[in-house]
């Protein structure tokens, strides 16, 4: 069962984008408590109770930061995250459990999670841990590199996670906003199938796999698909390059 839930303060004054968080969580109660309070904290919250759904959701919605409880039915939440991780996920992950030594928090580290925090806990401190995660996020995505991608009439937001193209925005799954975002940083360059692979899935694959391709045939519907000129390009023989008009560009 999942359900969803948006949030009721979404900080406009600010001007900084609700960031989206997954809870998976199998109590209920627990997670309801959580999604309460995140969304008065000016989070969105999307919200999963058992693994498998957690991990559909986590596969293939994007979000900026994962709540995942050790103990969930269908899939436990240390396998989830290797899962995860094993497909070139990389959306940090908090932990939260009530299994607290120190040999169950060295487990959930080593599965992938980026921090653990023991049930019970104080609310305060589980914000406070979302919000260094996110902090440390957002320092990774401006080590030097431009958070604002933008190429002719595209412009892509990293940290919001957010898409548009002449001002109407895009919906994009996480691999298709991954690939975008290649092709962004190296807008008119060639990139091949490897280049692409190596970049959005951080493995060698068989070059002669069509997944890329599939990936791109499904990118273009969305990004060029009705806008007056197409910007993603075939390079026959070589790959694939993000290339307008000269006029556009």
């Amino acid at each position: 069962m999942m359900t969803t839930g948006t949030s009721t303060d979404p900080r406009p004054a600010t001007g900084k984008p609700s960031m989206r968080v997954l809870i998976i969580e199998d109590d209920k109660d627990a997670a309801a408590y959580m999604a309460k309070g995140l969304g008065e904290s000016g989070y969105t919250v999307d919200v999963a109770h058992s693994g498998k759904d957690g991990l559909l959701m986590a596969a293939t919605e994007a979000h900026d930061v994962l709540i995942v409880d050790r103990m969930l039915p269908g899939l436990d939440g240390l396998s989830l995250v290797r899962t995860l991780r094993a497909t070139g996920n990389r959306t940090p992950v908090l932990f939260l459990s009530a299994l607290g030594e120190v040999d169950d928090r060295v487990k959930g580290l080593k599965a992938g999670g980026d921090d653990y925090l023991v049930k019970p806990y104080a609310f305060s401190e589980l914000l406070a841990r979302l919000e260094a995660l996110l902090r440390r996020r957002s320092g990774e995505a401006g080590d030097g590199r431009e958070t604002v991608l933008r190429y002719a009439d595209l412009t892509m937001d990293l940290l919001a996670r957010r898409v548009e193209r002449a001002g109407r925005e895009i919906e994009l799954q996480p691999r298709e906003f991954k690939i975008l975002e290649v092709l962004l940083r190296h807008a008119g360059q060639v990139m091949t199938r490897t280049m692409l692979l190596e970049k959005v899935w951080d493995y060698r694959f068989d070059p002669q796999t069509n997944v890329i391709d599939v990936h791109i045939s499904r990118l273009r519907q969305k990004i060029d698909r009705g806008f007056d000129y197409p910007l993603i390009q075939t390079v026959r023989g070589a790959g694939y390059s993000l290339r307008a008009p000269d006029k556009a560009a």
